[in-house]
């Protein structure tokens, strides 16, 4: 969790710089939100073949066999690189139609390629830094994930200002110090996975495609993907909706919104990415009565957690808009959004419990299936329904408290009567 922390700086030190650029002109921070789903893109396939394979690590070496565990491992190195190379070509080749796609104008399109140009570069590193890291954690290593982290955060946090301000780089400042921290914290996870100290490592004989491992992460690592993918399909909408319907101003506006979400999003992610090696592993173990506390413990911190982070932003809305923007134009339009915006977003708590108990346990169908009803049939949906119903842009931020509701409950009400009640039985 005090990795998600740092991750968080991590991941919106660029903004609150890149906000502040020009005087405050929201533009350039308006042409970054426009990378967010490509990069989200890419996540998402660092997800499908990294994260689709801690669970089953974990269950193997719960269960007593290292070197299956290893090979998994190894698998999941070699789909990773495959990928990324794949998508850092597919990324310069089609950048420019993608960004109009995802509703670039002419003025915020200049700050968009600016950025990806950099960020390309890096694909790979942000690919081994989100996919292979928690194969750190899943050994019973969380302090050294963390580091990975945290090194990465410091950083980009004293890159940014040199880069962007004092080399006057600018966005693509930004950009190249998240590459270069990204790169520093996939050379710390690839040290630390090839030592020999390390209880399972990755060899140079596992380093390879076994065809019947990746058919087992990848139909795992599907609703992690589905997750990330259709958070970049969901970003799109938003992004060439409001577009239509508000302008630049309003796709500015959003990133803001996604900015201060990814703050709050972050711990109690950590908490969940946390708790899915100490389910696997003790699920393996034949440990049911302790499978069973790990899911109470996520379900009663998160939902504290997610009310007190709702009521700081429903109480001090302007604040956290300020951290990303100073630009007069959004701040009255923007605090209107982010209290409807943030509004039940206790019901996350619950689609994270039910969701990273799924995964975990190796339920790949309804990881997958609660990943799309969320996302992909209540968000996107509502996205382009609501503003054409002549709610405009206020449509396209109340889709996301009604998603968070209906999703969260369902995810949640079905895990317990199909995993939890049944773990209770096994246990008896």
């Amino acid at each position: 969790m005090f990795a998600q922390l740092v991750q968080l700086l991590y991941n919106v030190v660029d903004r609150i710089y890149i906000g502040h650029m020009d005087s405050g002109d929201s533009t350039a921070l308006t042409g970054v939100g426009l990378t967010f789903p490509i990069v989200t893109f890419i996540i998402a396939f660092a997800a499908l073949f990294g994260m689709g394979g801690v669970p089953l690590f974990s269950m193997a070496n719960g269960a007593g066999r290292p070197q299956q565990a290893e090979k998994i491992l190894g698998t999941s190195a070699y789909m990773i690189l495959l990928s990324a190379a794949a998508l850092t070509i597919l990324g310069y080749a089609l950048k420019e139609p993608i960004l109009y796609f995802l509703g670039a104008s002419d003025q915020s399109i200049v700050y968009a390629e600016e950025y990806l140009r950099f960020y390309l570069w890096g694909t790979l590193f942000s690919m081994i830094g989100s996919g292979l890291n928690g194969y750190i954690s899943a050994q019973g290593f969380p302090k050294i994930g963390m580091m990975t982290v945290i090194i990465g955060a410091a950083v980009n946090i004293a890159l940014d200002p040199v880069f962007i301000f004092a080399l006057k780089l600018g966005v693509g400042g930004a950009a190249l110090a998240t590459v270069i921290s990204q790169a520093v914290s996939a050379l710390w996870i690839l040290r630390f996975l090839t030592r020999k100290a390390t209880p399972l490592r990755l060899k140079r004989e596992n380093f390879r495609l076994d065809k019947s491992l990746a058919a087992r992460i990848c139909k795992l690592g599907t609703s992690n993907f589905v997750m990330s993918g259709t958070t970049c399909f969901v970003q799109a909408v938003c992004n060439s909706t409001l577009h239509i319907f508000g302008g630049d101003l309003y796709v500015g506006i959003m990133t803001v919104l996604n900015s201060i979400r990814d703050i709050f999003m972050l711990p109690i992610s950590g908490l969940v990415s946390g708790a899915q090696p100490v389910m696997g592993f003790n699920y393996g173990a034949g440990k049911f009565g302790r499978v069973r506390a790990a899911i109470r413990f996520n379900t009663i911190v998160g939902a504290v957690y997610t009310a007190a982070a709702w009521l700081a932003v429903f109480l001090f809305p302007t604040f956290w808009f300020r951290i990303f923007s100073n630009d007069k134009a959004m701040l009255e339009p923007g605090t209107s959004a982010i209290r409807l915006y943030f509004f039940g977003f206790v019901f996350m708590a619950f689609q994270f419990a039910g969701q990273s108990v799924f995964q975990a346990l190796g339920d790949a169908k309804h990881a997958i299936f609660f990943s799309l009803l969320r996302k992909a049939f209540i968000v996107i949906p509502l996205t382009l329904i609501l503003p054409r119903l002549g709610m405009g842009v206020t449509g396209v931020f109340a889709a996301e408290p009604i998603s968070n509701a209906l999703g969260g409950i369902a995810c949640f009400l079905t895990m317990r009567s199909r995993i939890y009640k049944k773990l209770g039985e096994k246990e008896s």
